[in-house]
């Protein structure tokens, strides 16, 4: 989704450490294999952003 770094994603984040943002990635990949309706938003989201 994007070309930037798990710590400049965290920096930008308000100084997360990489390992929160990892975290914060499975989490959503996680919730995302079981909810259809959440993985439809998030593919949804993820279209706009590309538009």
């Amino acid at each position: 989704l994007t070309p930037r770094s798990l710590p400049e994603i965290g920096r930008r984040f308000g100084g997360r450490d990489h390992t929160t943002v990892l975290h914060a990635v499975r989490k959503i990949e996680g919730l995302i294999e079981g909810d259809k309706t959440l993985a439809d938003e998030i593919e949804l989201l993820k279209q706009m952003i590309d538009e």
